[in-house]
C-alpha cells in the first residue's frame, strides 16, 4: 500500500453514536505514517436509502461522495457496511450512466474497510504503543464485512497481532440482527437474533466478543 494522503469516511454511526471509533482509526493510520484527513462535506453514503429500495434517493448522495472523496489515494472506512456500499454497490447504482459509472469504478478500487487496509500494509507500525492483550475474545463476522467484502481472516489477524487469543463462537458468521432498517421494520425477530448471538458468545470461553462493524456493536 503506496498511499500517504488518506480520507477517512467515517459513517454515519460512528459520526453520531461512536465518535470513539474514529479517534482509534485515525490513530492507527497515522502510527502507520499516513496523512489522515476528514473531508468535512461527508454525509452518508446512502446506503440505508439503496437497502430499502429507493435509489433515486440513493443516487445523489452517491454522487455527492464520489466527488468528495476522488481527490484522495485511499478512502479508509472503520465499517463494512459503508465500505460495501461504496466498492461494490455504488456502480451498479450508478451503471446507466458513464461518467457516474466510471467515477465509481475508480472510487471503489482505492476504497478499504479498515482492518483490510491495515492487513495489506507491508510495516507494522500501526501496532506502536498498542497494549499486549493477554486476553480470549470472540469474533463477530459482520455480514457486509463477510458476505459482501469477503473479509473473514484480517480483523482476526489484527486481534491476534496484538495478542488476543481467538475462542471461535458457534455460527460466527450469522446475522447479530441489527441490519439497518431490518431492526426497525422487525424488532421481534431482530431481538430474538441478537440474544442467539449473545448466547452463541457466552458459551465461548472468551471475556469479550469483539465485531469490527459498528452496527453489529450498537
Amino acid at each position: 500500500m503506496t498511499a500517504n494522503r488518506i480520507a477517512l469516511f467515517v459513517t454515519c454511526m460512528v459520526d453520531q453514536i461512536m465518535p470513539e471509533i474514529g479517534v482509534a482509526t485515525t490513530r492507527l493510520l497515522r502510527r502507520a505514517g499516513f496523512t489522515v484527513e476528514f473531508p468535512m462535506a461527508q454525509t452518508c453514503c446512502g446506503q440505508p436509502f439503496f437497502n430499502s429500495g429507493f435509489r433515486a434517493q440513493a443516487l445523489p448522495l452517491a454522487q455527492r461522495t464520489i466527488e468528495i472523496l476522488e481527490p484522495y489515494e485511499a478512502i479508509v472506512i472503520p465499517g463494512g457496511s459503508c465500505t460495501g456500499m461504496i466498492r461494490v454497490e455504488y456502480p451498479h447504482l450508478l451503471q446507466d450512466n458513464p461518467r457516474w459509472y466510471y467515477a465509481a469504478r475508480r472510487l471503489a478500487a482505492k476504497t478499504f474497510e479498515l482492518s483490510e487496509f491495515l492487513c495489506k500494509l507491508e510495516s507494522d507500525d500501526w501496532r506502536q504503543g498498542t497494549a499486549n492483550c493477554q486476553e480470549t475474545v470472540t469474533y463477530h463476522d459482520s455480514c457486509h464485512m463477510n458476505r459482501i467484502l469477503g473479509l473473514h481472516d484480517e480483523p482476526r489477524r489484527l486481534l491476534q497481532a496484538v495478542g488476543y487469543t481467538i475462542a471461535e463462537m458457534e455460527e460466527a458468521d450469522r446475522c447479530c440482527g441489527f441490519g439497518g432498517v431490518f431492526s426497525i421494520r422487525l424488532p421481534e425477530v431482530s431481538n430474538a437474533m441478537t440474544a442467539e448471538k449473545l448466547r452463541q458468545g457466552r458459551a465461548t470461553s472468551a471475556t469479550t466478543l469483539i465485531t469490527a462493524d459498528p452496527g453489529c456493536l450498537m
